[in-house]
């Protein structure tokens, strides 16, 4: 009978400790490039990455061709590609250009600074990504420039209802 109290106390905190590790992303809320008030909150119901970058940003203007290319290629999978601006209100004007420059095929919102970076886990290094499920949990971090395999096995561990190893939580890339 003590044996399998144990068994089950032992099985109950194993599975609950990837519960207690999930967080859930502040309701940030910012803009889209034609003014309309975004928040994250609304994104809950589908797989989200979330994507701070800035214009002046060297790393970002190669990350979002990689970002771009997947949320075309994932577009029939509820999984929404944002990408959010920390460019300083007194350079947002060069937002829009660059977006149609580099043919950004994402969503993209403005307003987002580096403590919003520090507020979500993603530390003071841009690029940052995170990516959230459906209900706006955060499953992975990538601090810096994303890889494809950091962005595309969290995503095809959400979309295959989490089956296998969890992703990392943390990725480094600076």
């Amino acid at each position: 009978m003590k044996l399998s109290f144990k068994i089950a106390v032992l099985l109950m905190s194993v599975c609950l400790t990837p519960l207690a590790q999930a967080k859930r992303v502040p309701n940030l809320e910012l803009k889209s490039l034609t003014g309309t008030t975004q928040k994250v909150s609304e994104l809950r119901g589908s797989i989200v990455v979330l994507n701070f970058w800035a214009t002046w940003c060297g790393p970002c203007k190669e990350e979002l061709p990689l970002l771009s290319r997947l949320s075309q290629e994932y577009a029939g999978k509820k999984v929404r590609f944002i990408a959010i601006s920390v460019d300083e209100a007194k350079n947002r004007t060069r937002i829009e250009p660059f977006v149609n420059e580099h043919k950004v095929a994402m969503d993209v919102w403005i307003g987002g600074d580096l403590d919003m970076l520090e507020h979500v886990g993603l530390g003071n290094v841009l690029p940052g990504t995170m990516i959230l499920d459906e209900q706006g949990e955060i499953v992975a971090r990538i601090m810096g420039q994303a890889h494809e395999e950091d962005i595309k096995t969290p995503l095809e561990w959400l979309l295959n209802g989490r089956s296998g190893p969890a992703p990392s939580p943390v990725t480094k890339r600076y």
